[in-house]
């Protein structure tokens, strides 16, 4: 307070610079991708402990994954994109599975 009373008693002020339009911070997709390998069995422990899915939807989503040889299984931001995607694949190499996990930026 004392300081604003020193630059208005002054004659400095302080311009207010242009506010530019923020944008929200650009989300990417973790997709995960089949293989003949990775058992049903992990590919849904991996979504409920990792991406926090419920057993339902990480069964319908293990299904989608193993019909359509992908599927999406969350959109964040990038670095917890990456995170996950770390966590998961070194998961999978622990138990000895070739599990694959990609980022995407989402189009959406």
């Amino acid at each position: 307070m004392a300081q604003d009373n020193q630059h208005r008693q002054s004659g400095v002020g302080v311009k207010d610079k242009p506010q530019l339009p923020l944008e929200p911070p650009r989300r990417y997709r973790v997709i995960m991708l089949n293989d003949d390998v990775t058992t049903v069995d992990f590919v849904i422990a991996v979504l409920e402990q990792v991406f926090r899915k419920d057993r339902q939807e990480a069964e319908a989503l293990t299904l989608h994954i193993h019909t359509t040889g992908q599927g999406v299984v969350g959109v964040y931001s990038y670095d917890i994109a990456i995170t996950l995607k770390q966590k998961a694949v070194s998961m999978a190499r622990i138990n000895g599975f070739p599990l694959q996990l990609r980022v995407m930026p989402d189009e959406d």
